[in-house]
């Protein structure tokens, strides 16, 4: 009887320990902390080239702590947040309502998830092309394959990424693209098509082509020209490029959100992670990529040049 009793303990022991372990917010055992350990992320490829700088800086802070990124498709990174493996993922937009109550019934809590900067999607075109300035209506045209121009446009996809559904749920209006548009397999993909097609008009994040200190950036922006958008806020007919101001004041007219959602309810690595995203350093190197920052002030000033 008394054996009986001993392993009935030792049985249910087994059982609070399993189950204290897989009620921990993601953590599996060796535990991460703040500041070491290895966690998993995925991240929406447009984001790529900012992404690599804000994990190079982190890492290099905490030199014991790797952050494993995967960069796909939005909506693949959705779907990688029911798996445990998965952390943390950085997309342009929070959970839905229903998304929320999905994972408060299924894991017990719901995500966190905020938005830490400004995005755009520029529009980029042959660097010996002619059309520099576009509106809104030659873009949906062209989108739509009404275009009376030979414009051939191209994207990182044609379904499940974040630039695609933003044309289509903000500039299309929900209506579908046409069938001349070109799927190119990545950012870098379109850089490419565009660079070597001058009739092409590719959509990228302006992450992509707004660092001036990436070596790589400025050799791609010696192939392909920014296209100036007609600024929908401005009193007079103006055309404006996806600089910081122009974003910050929404003048310029495809503005979008970076929101990270991480599936940590503990303070573990993924939450000191989000920390210096949110704080100075991890602001000023979205501002540096042209970005705006969301958590930090973005001083506009107005100036005059005299000769």
């Amino acid at each position: 009887m008394h054996r009986t009793c001993i392993r009935f303990v030792s049985l249910i022991a087994v059982i609070l320990l399993s189950w204290a372990c897989n009620n921990q917010g993601g953590r599996k055992g060796p535990y991460d902390t703040p500041t070491s350990g290895t966690i998993y992320i995925s991240a929406d490829e447009s984001f790529k080239p900012i992404i690599d700088s804000e994990v190079k800086v982190f890492e290099s802070s905490f030199p014991d702590a790797k952050l494993v990124i995967s960069y796909k498709p939005e909506a693949d990174c959705f779907r990688d947040l029911i798996k445990d493996s998965t952390r943390m993922i950085i997309v342009t937009r929070g959970l839905s309502r229903e998304e929320d109550q999905f994972y408060r019934d299924s894991i017990h809590y719901a995500p966190l998830f905020g938005q830490l900067a400004y995005d755009a999607v520029a529009v980029i075109v042959n660097n010996k092309s002619k059309d520099t300035i576009m509106n809104m209506d030659d873009l949906r045209a062209l989108l739509a394959g009404k275009s009376r121009t030979d414009l051939e446009p191209v994207m990182d996809g044609v379904k499940e990424t974040s630039t695609v559904r933003y044309l289509i749920d903000s500039v299309m209006q929900g209506q579908p693209l046409g069938k001349q548009v070109v799927a190119a397999r990545s950012s870098q993909g379109v850089l490419n098509y565009v660079a070597q097609t001058p009739n092409a008009v590719g959509f990228i994040g302006v992450s992509w082509i707004g660092d001036q200190d990436d070596t790589a950036q400025i050799h791609f922006l010696e192939k392909v020209k920014v296209v100036a958008l007609k600024c929908g806020t401005c009193l007079a007919e103006t055309y404006v490029k996806p600089y910081p101001a122009n974003i910050a004041l929404k003048r310029y007219p495809m503005v979008r959100g970076l929101f990270y959602i991480l599936k940590e309810n503990w303070s573990g690595l993924g939450n000191n992670f989000v920390n210096f995203l949110q704080y100075e350093r991890g602001q000023l190197i979205f501002r540096r990529a042209y970005l705006v920052p969301s958590r930090m002030n973005f001083e506009i000033r107005d100036m005059q040049i005299s000769n």
